[in-house]
């Protein structure tokens, strides 16, 4: 369970929150089915044999789980997390799906399976424009059966991108057609694939060219980097063409990890190190926190080593680290994390408490909330979190609780995550962001009410877009005028700060996560007849002496004519 929820920290990235839990969540049709639809007579193999030793396992799981993502709403990074080769649990999904099972997936496979898998995903429409233009026609294209479709992705990823042996890959995904649909899907494979060889070979991949008006560049750079054209239009006209080029490149290369020490369980950086030193992991510094080492591969050997459920460290993007940083927990404080399962923030929040204080997580989903305070026990640092199930506008309107810092991590788009979530991509809309500003809007009204006169306001997205992160902190202060910018280049380094104070992580410039975070601080309102009994003694935590004081003299008979209770 702790490791299910350390990798949630980084993969979905925290998977952003819908209610107030993070991105908005895949719309799941119970009609849809798995099982594909076969024309014509079966192979008399598929009816008799249910073991199938001849057939690539990594391909044939590659296959039933391209299935289950884009058919069944399934995560690719749960699938990745859950599978682990793990032989009853993934080969009862290809035994339902292609009818048969191949041998459990060693190491090499799964590492294989989780390449493919998030590859095929990633160059989804470059890999469909070229299966459709070896196509004899487009109506053949259109409707091929889903599972011969995610073959033909397989086989075509492996030979354009991955550039193994074209042999090997036209012999086992023609198998894997005849064997899981019929003789005649085999057939067609191998003369597409067999195609598509001599294209490569030959340097004549059939590919769009750049050229035309803006519109028809975006789809040609759609096209050529595999993302939604309306995502190419919006980065284009906010980055400019060559930094969305860079933006998408950057979501299309194989991402690397950043894992955080468990301070809270006394464990040091210097003692990661140690540990991935004898797993012979790569590894490197983080440059801009301390508790953070990057791994570009052998997640799967830390995983399989334990450290992940021994709670001796968590997956965390340095982007969300950053997000903390803004926040700056201390000991004694009192927090409050509006939005915070699946809770990495709120784990590391925690650790820099050293066990003094209150954090109050609230999540509308009881059960990310119970796993989060598993997990917490796990990191030894439940003794400062309370949980709260409960929809954060709801919890807002009726509950007296006020706290020195409230952070919103935002329900968003996602769109800083895009290259750990590969399949994100496909699953946004334009029409997403309009749905979340009205959400993100409802959730900032709803946490600024429980910050303390004098308390912190942290809002943040793993988002790169304007819309959901400047111009709903710009739209929150015409709302709300007793809150007001902190920079937060008392937080975190140069870099990271935008002209305006806010906090900003880009993933060309900076190797990580895209995330936005912006301090409010809200205004110490004071009250007359509160000055007339502390005099110049603490008032709200507010020593009052210096100006404020030498104010409230200057202005002591309009003060006087004021009514009781009247704010200054």
């Amino acid at each position: 369970m702790a490791q299910v929820l350390s990798l949630h920290v980084f993969f979905s990235a925290e998977r952003h929150k819908v209610g107030p839990s993070k991105p908005l969540k895949r719309i799941h049709n119970p009609k849809t089915s798995l099982s594909t639809h076969r024309k014509g007579p079966q192979s008399p193999m598929r009816k008799t044999q249910k073991l199938n030793l001849q057939v690539s396992p990594h391909r044939a799981v590659s296959a039933v789980r391209l299935m289950r993502i884009e058919m069944g709403g399934a995560f690719a990074d749960l699938l990745n997390e859950k599978g682990k080769g793990s032989g009853d649990n993934e080969m009862g999904y290809v035994e339902r799906t292609l009818g048969f099972r191949t041998k459990n997936l060693d190491d090499r496979d799964l590492r294989l399976v989780t390449d493919i898998v998030g590859g095929t995903i990633r160059w989804r429409r470059y890999l469909d424009y070229l299966i459709g233009s070896l196509c004899h026609d487009d109506k053949a294209f259109r409707n091929m059966e889903p599972l011969l479709l995610q073959i033909l992705r397989i086989g075509f990823y492996e030979i354009v991108k991955l550039d193994m042996p074209s042999y090997a890959v036209v012999d086992e995904n023609v198998r894997l057609a005849k064997v899981s649909l019929r003789p005649g899907a085999g057939n067609m494979v191998n003369g597409i694939l067999r195609k598509l060889v001599l294209l490569k070979e030959s340097n004549s991949l059939p590919l769009p060219k750049l050229e035309g008006d803006d519109r028809t560049q975006a789809r040609a750079l759609a096209i050529l980097y595999s993302h939604p054209v309306w995502m190419v239009r919006r980065w284009t006209k906010h980055l400019g063409q060559e930094k969305a080029i860079k933006m998408m490149a950057w979501n299309n290369d194989d991402p690397s990890f950043s894992l955080r020490a468990n301070s809270g369980k006394g464990v040091t950086r210097a003692d990661l190190v140690m540990q991935f030193n004898m797993l012979k992991v790569p590894h490197e510094l983080s440059l801009h926190l301390d508790h953070f080492v990057r791994v570009k591969t052998g997640l799967q050997s830390i995983i399989q080593a334990g450290l992940l459920k021994q709670g001796l460290c968590a997956v965390q993007d340095e982007s969300a680290g950053l997000i903390v940083s803004v926040v700056d927990p201390q000991p004694g404080d009192s927090i409050i994390d509006c939005c915070a399962a699946p809770g990495g923030k709120t784990l590391y929040m925690a650790s820099q408490m050293h066990g003094q204080g209150m954090l109050y997580a609230i999540d509308i989903n009881k059960g990310r909330l119970r796993i989060l305070k598993e997990t917490a026990k796990l990191h030894q640092v439940d003794g400062v979190i309370t949980t709260i199930p409960s929809d954060l506008r709801t919890f807002a309107e009726s509950c007296q609780l006020k706290s020195d810092k409230v952070l919103l991590d935002a329900p968003c788009s996602g769109l800083g995550v895009l290259s750990k979530r590969a399949d994100l991509r496909w699953n946004r809309r334009l029409e997403d962001l309009e749905e979340l500003e009205k959400l993100q809007e409802e959730l900032l009204d709803a946490a600024s009410i429980l910050v303390k006169p004098g308390g912190v306001l942290v809002y943040s997205t793993c988002s790169i877009d304007p819309e959901e992160n400047e111009e709903r902190v710009d739209a929150f202060l015409l709302r709300h005028p007793e809150f007001h910018i902190d920079p937060v280049d008392r937080y975190v380094p140069p870099g990271f700060v935008t002209k305006r104070g806010f906090y900003s992580s880009d993933p060309v410039k900076h190797s990580m996560d895209g995330a936005f975070a912006a301090r409010l601080i809200r205004t110490l309102s004071l009250k007359h007849n509160e000055l007339w009994k502390y005099g110049d003694l603490d008032v709200l935590g507010v020593r009052m002496v210096g100006p404020l004081w030498q104010w409230t003299m200057s202005n002591a008979s309009d003060f006087k004519n004021t009514s009781p209770g009247d704010a200054i």
